[in-house]
């Protein structure tokens, strides 16, 4: 048994299998036509594209995967020498900071005003 809205007495009611399937207000799918296009400007397809127009570096994929899975014992974060350092310690800096500000200000809002 199928069943359906209905609309009148805002209840299920029951149905035919076409009619619970397209409830009112919605229309069976119908295949249509793609509207036609307002800004035709052709696209280029990847396969069309010479490789040279497309990529003008040099790929730094493999080198980086040689200094990242090399066994130097070091952190992947910290991998690459000096600016990951920096970054590092600042992160871990402004950390720290950021939770010693916090403890203060909780501290702070815990103890009473004085009354004049």
């Amino acid at each position: 048994m199928y069943y359906k809205f209905n609309g009148v007495t805002q209840r299920l009611v029951g149905a035919a299998a076409s009619a619970a399937y397209n409830p009112q207000g919605l229309k069976p799918i119908v295949a249509t036509e793609s509207p036609a296009l307002i800004f035709g400007t052709t696209t280029k397809l990847a396969s069309d594209l010479p490789a040279t127009d497309s990529f003008l570096g040099k790929n730094k994929v493999p080198d980086l995967q040689k200094l990242f899975q090399k066994a130097d014992g070091l952190p992947v974060h910290l991998k690459r020498g000096v600016p990951d350092k920096l970054l590092y310690r600042t992160t871990m800096a402004l950390t720290i900071g950021g939770t010693i500000y916090c403890l203060v200000a909780l501290y702070m809002a815990s103890q009473p005003r004085n009354q004049k």
